[in-house]
């Protein structure tokens, strides 16, 4: 997926982006208890993975 879009959709929903990236693997369930944790790690977090 083109990289831009996932950075859109990782501001608003981080756990979803990282799933779209990786699948659903351990960076996805980091990264969903990130953001129930709170929003910010979550989507930092989200912006690591996707543009690594």
């Amino acid at each position: 997926m083109n990289k831009i879009v996932l950075v859109i959709i990782a501001f608003f929903l981080p756990p979803l982006a990282v799933g779209l990236h990786k699948g659903l693997s351990g960076t996805f369930w980091l990264n969903l208890v990130l953001t129930f944790l709170f929003w910010l790690p979550g989507f930092i977090h989200a912006l690591i993975v996707i543009l690594k």
